[in-house]
């Protein structure tokens, strides 16, 4: 996961409350499950000393109503200062987190978003193209723009042998029809520069898909067409959404594979890989860290003492004594732009954390 988002984080001097709660509402009483669920992380805040206007910040956030599908988690990060991350996402939360630390605790948020991704969305047909920018995290798309393309008047059923003239309607219908895949093409050309996606998933119309797919052919993207799927009006194609799904799973688990395979190629060559929350903490130091990779629950109640590791930074954060190892590592790897990913410590070498480094 790229740390990038929660930079602005570490600029204030905390403490940090760190709530992470169930916030769906998919039953009967689910207005009245979600309060006693809030309710029950703000009062763990509050027996952890948290101030009573912090708590409040944090409770009117997550009583917030979403109006999104289930499952949904909902992360909130607020200081003395006020709120300092608010973030929701589809994510099943098997144990709410409620922290009042030194540093924020994102371990658990970390874990529920590690397995979605950014993509870019096109359903293609004769007539155009929509075009979704998504985080399959997300319950929603950040944006979502429409191709019309050019319209054919009077296109017939072209019969065979029926002359020149059903010849030149076929050729003008055909060429119409690639013209507007380009269009989408282009489009779709244009959001991947200015976001930086690297994955697209096509679906639609068989010939606009492949003219679609033979026009991106040369950006540095990963295009997968669906094994299901159509531009429907009505948007509730179920086995179109299977198909992105199964897209997205299978994306994610060679993504790992390739994790694990790099870090067992640095273990065989006794270089560029830490193991451990010692070694892993002083490859911070050096700013040596290029992914993190850790098992929260395996982290759970170790503890760092930055005296242990001079030069180790957490910001503005002022950190005395041992604090929780999976809170230290993450904000080491946010100062240092280092990503995050979660893998189990059977896959780190039976430790709890690793990582994979710059250099030697």
């Amino acid at each position: 996961m790229d740390t990038a988002g929660f930079t602005t984080l570490l600029n204030r001097p905390g403490p940090y409350a760190t709530v992470l709660a169930d916030v769906s509402q998919d039953s009967e009483n689910a207005a009245h499950a979600k309060e006693l669920r809030v309710r029950a992380v703000c009062e763990e805040l509050s027996a952890q000393g948290a101030p009573p206007e912090v708590v409040a910040q944090v409770s009117e956030r997550l009583g917030t109503n979403l109006h999104q599908p289930a499952p949904l988690a909902h992360v909130v990060v607020a200081t003395p200062e006020g709120v300092a991350y608010d973030e929701v996402a589809v994510a099943e939360v098997p144990n709410q987190v409620a922290t009042w630390d030194a540093l924020p605790d994102l371990g658990t948020w970390i874990a529920a978003r590690d397995a979605s991704m950014p993509f870019v969305l096109v359903m293609v047909d004769h007539t155009g193209g929509e075009i979704s920018l998504w985080d399959s995290g997300m319950p929603r798309p950040t944006s979502t723009t429409t191709v019309e393309g050019d319209e054919l008047e009077h296109v017939h059923k072209v019969q065979d042998n029926v002359g020149w003239a059903a010849f030149r309607m076929q050729q003008t219908t055909d060429n119409v029809w690639r013209h507007n895949a380009d269009k989408v093409a282009e489009e779709v050309t244009r959001l991947i520069r200015d976001h930086g996606h690297e994955l697209v998933l096509v679906g639609g119309d068989p010939a606009s898909v492949g003219r679609l797919r033979d026009d991106l052919a040369d950006l540095p993207v990963e295009v997968v067409e669906l094994a299901s799927g159509q531009r429907a009006a009505d948007g509730g194609d179920e086995a179109r959404e299977d198909a992105i799904r199964s897209a997205l799973l299978d994306r994610v688990v060679r993504r790992r594979t390739a994790l694990v395979r790099r870090l067992e190629e640095a273990w065989g060559r006794g270089d560029r890989a830490a193991t451990g929350v010692r070694d892993v903490a002083d490859a911070f130091v050096t700013g040596r860290v290029e992914t993190l990779l850790i098992d929260p629950d395996a982290l759970a109640g170790r503890t760092l003492d930055p005296a242990d590791h001079p030069g180790l930074s957490f910001g503005e954060a002022p950190v005395d004594g041992p604090v929780e190892a999976g809170e230290a590592l993450i904000a080491a790897a946010v100062l240092t732009d280092a990503e995050v990913c979660v893998l189990p410590a059977s896959l780190l070498g039976d430790a709890p954390v690793a990582a994979l480094l710059r250099w030697s």
